[in-house]
């Protein structure tokens, strides 16, 4: 079984480089999905709050027979959730969902442009939570310079995460290299561009994509498998989102090759600068806006 490689946070903690991502994964496909994942070797699940899966990731993690310590369990708060108080009683649906005491990894969701002192709230929240050793490492997801300047204007602690959707037709670049300068570690969502099937007049997908293609016929690998280890060359950690045991393990296979520099430059070239997922700046409550259960 391969061990996976860890990338260091800016506050010390290690965190593996490829996770398995369970977003749009049904509660019931849940558990097969992590248990899998963790028999081939991940040790990083990443869920959410908003998933409606947390408690399934904390049954599979319980019953793997793999120690508590040895698996980074990463979640979300959504912004249903945001504001001070409601943000520390978010922390406790998710850890008690997940069964476990500490969160190696809390981040929120979405920022929430429309009303940002909410969000701003949330994250103090989450600097409360790190003090008092209920989390070992906090961040952010779909946020964009404006939303990270921002923040790092009120903020005490600079997130140790930004997760965003990455992959080869959608780079994010300029929030990448804000990230890279203040020290924040680029997470990718969507990091196969499984979400989005653009690319006009050309295919369908980047697992059709002739550049990554002929790459991968040169290494005997599939083309999920480059981009995943491009994303590992490019130091970014990595959430592939699969239910299926084959495809859990395949993705994880990719620490026995290494792609040349003009490979990952042809593979950077591939970028459309279109989106799949929603747009950061049309987040609203009233838009995506509905209720966390209770644990």
């Amino acid at each position: 079984m391969s061990t996976v490689p860890n990338l260091t946070l800016n506050n010390g903690v290690e965190i593996p480089v490829i996770g398995l991502g369970v977003f749009q994964t049904p509660p019931e496909e849940t558990r097969a999905a992590v248990e899998a994942a963790l028999s081939t070797g991940y040790r990083h699940i990443d869920t959410a709050a908003a998933y409606g899966n947390e408690r399934e990731v904390g049954e599979a993690i319980a019953k793997s027979g793999v120690d508590r310590s040895e698996v980074f369990i990463e979640t979300k708060i959504w912004i249903s959730d945001y504001g001070y108080d409601q943000t520390l009683h978010g922390f406790d649906k998710s850890a008690r969902k997940l069964g476990v005491e500490q969160i190696d990894l809390l981040i929120l969701h979405q920022a929430l442009p429309s009303e940002f002192d909410k969000t701003l709230q949330a994250y103090r929240a989450l600097e409360k939570l790190l003090a008092d050793g209920k989390v070992r490492a906090i961040g952010v997801s779909n946020f964009m310079v404006d939303h990270l300047t921002a923040l790092l204007n009120s903020a005490t602690v600079v997130p140790a995460v930004n997760q965003i959707e990455v992959h080869p037709y959608f780079a994010q670049r300029e929030v990448q290299e804000f990230g890279t300068e203040h020290g924040i570690l680029a997470q990718a969502w969507s990091p196969i561009g499984g979400i989005t099937f653009y690319r006009d007049g050309e295919h369908t997908s980047t697992l059709q994509d002739p550049v990554i293609g002929e790459i991968a016929k040169v290494y005997g690998k599939s083309p999920a498998q480059v981009m995943l280890r491009w994303h590992v060359q490019r130091g970014r950690s990595a959430i592939p989102k699969s239910t299926k045991p084959a495809r859990i393990a395949e993705n994880f296979d990719v620490f026995d090759f290494e792609l040349t520099a003009e490979q990952l430059a042809a593979i950077d070239g591939l970028d459309t600068g279109k989106r799949g997922g929603p747009e950061p700046a049309d987040i609203t409550l009233e838009t995506f806006g509905r209720p966390i259960p209770e644990a």
